[in-house]
């Protein structure tokens, strides 16, 4: 599937988990001299296809378990250094979003960029759909919005970040964040510390 020295990370900057993970997962590769080969995909789209169940449980929220995961959420923020403050939009639109990654990984910064995007909806409460936001966060990365906007609205961008999504699902995956490395799957935040242990062992 990939090289035994890369992780592979599908992403969806939608995600709350997928943030906390996002900075821990480039840290974890620059300590180990590992590469990351970053994924986008549309979480959303995984959703329909194979896990639904997502939407179930929003549709019908446990009080308590709504509690213990807003509380979750803050106590890794804070593990993580990181500002989470809940947005009021929430789903939001990612598609645009995540075909600029596209866009910023063709310019070797998509590492930065989604960093931004992060940034802007979870700590800034930015609407990540909107086009004056994404213009926002193209300037601040040094990108031409005018080249991005073309970009993301080609088919063969929209094909690739179709094909991200499936080959996801296709390797077992069914959210974000999911990350493999050495063929091994891991999910969620909480997952990258058993990576860490795991490329830790090898090093001895």
């Amino acid at each position: 599937m990939m090289n035994a020295h890369y992780i592979e990370f599908f992403f969806d900057c939608s995600s709350p988990w997928t943030y906390l993970s996002f900075k821990a997962i480039n840290q974890l590769a620059n300590e180990n001299n590992i590469e990351v080969v970053y994924k986008p995909i549309l979480v959303g789209g995984i959703f329909n296809t194979i896990n639904p169940s997502v939407y179930e449980s929003r549709a019908n929220p446990v009080p308590a378990k709504e509690k213990y995961y807003l509380d979750d959420i803050q106590n890794w923020a804070n593990t993580r250094n990181i500002i989470i403050n809940w947005p009021s939009i929430f789903p939001v639109n990612s598609v645009k979003a995540m075909r600029g990654c596209l866009y910023a990984q063709s310019k070797n910064i998509i590492y930065e960029y989604a960093l931004s995007i992060f940034e802007a909806y979870w700590t800034h409460n930015k609407d990540i759909s909107s086009d004056d936001v994404l213009e926002e966060l193209c300037t601040d990365n040094g990108l031409d919005f005018l080249e991005f906007s073309k970009f993301i609205n080609m088919q063969s961008t929209k094909d690739i970040l179709i094909k991200n999504s499936e080959d996801l699902i296709n390797q077992g995956g069914f959210g974000s964040p999911t990350f493999y490395y050495k063929n091994k799957m891991f999910f969620g935040n909480d997952r990258v510390e058993l990576l860490s242990n795991l490329i830790k062992k090898e090093l001895i």
